[in-house]
């Protein structure tokens, strides 16, 4: 029971980190402006935004299928 729910928990992480990294690359792509309150936010803050989890989503999918 304890690995079945330790599986879904790491499913459910992967998926959500997916759509994290896809929404940052969405933004890379289509060159839109973000601003923070007062703080407009560079491209390459999306850039890590995207790689940071996409490893992490790979990561978390890799330990689901041992």
């Amino acid at each position: 029971m304890k690995e079945a729910a330790v599986r879904k928990y790491l499913l459910i992480s992967g998926v959500l980190f997916g759509l994290v990294a896809l929404v940052h690359l969405y933004r890379v792509i289509k060159n839109l402006s973000f601003q923070f309150g007062p703080i407009d936010m560079p491209m390459w803050a999306s850039w890590l935004g995207f790689l940071i989890p996409a490893m992490l989503c790979g990561w978390a999918f890799s330990l689901a299928r041992k």
